[in-house]
């Protein structure tokens, strides 16, 4: 387990408040010191990854969870730009969303998405997934420093 200064920190890329409270609400109920970091959409999380405007001082994330459908820039619009990003490009992007469609699983993974969850409706189920990732993305997968 880190120590509390060493924190995780996650980029969640969604426009839904109730979905960026839930989803903090289960990584605090989580056994890994992780730190959300939330934005409302693909324009602003790319700003947040290059450091612009209000993000010059926002820390790298080790993981983005990326939703879909949001306005200004989506989820798809924004791994097509983030992967041209050569610096930030290996950071793993999880599509977390309602959509169950085959066709936006198939193009967020030849996107280069790292992984596609839909959202479990069932709040303990939502909790549980939320978990079980951070269990996977943040303390079992060994990613590069860089």
């Amino acid at each position: 387990m880190p120590e509390p200064q060493n924190l995780f920190n996650v980029l969640l890329v969604e426009d839904e408040p109730a979905d960026v409270h839930l989803t903090k609400m289960a990584f605090k109920e989580g056994r890994l010191l992780v730190n959300v970091h939330s934005v409302g959409d693909g324009v602003e999380a790319l700003a947040y990854l290059q450091r612009e405007g209000e993000y010059r001082d926002a820390p790298k994330p080790e993981l983005i969870l990326l939703d879909l459908n949001m306005p200004r820039m989506g989820g798809k619009a924004f791994l097509e730009h983030f992967k041209k990003l050569e610096k930030l490009s290996r950071i793993p992007v999880v599509v977390l969303t309602t959509s169950e469609a085959e066709r936006d699983i198939l193009e967020s993974y030849d996107l280069g998405a790292s992984g596609f969850i839909v959202k479990p409706v069932d709040v303990d189920q939502f909790i549980a997934a939320i978990n079980t990732l951070g269990d996977y993305w943040l303390a079992l997968v060994k990613q590069p420093r860089t």
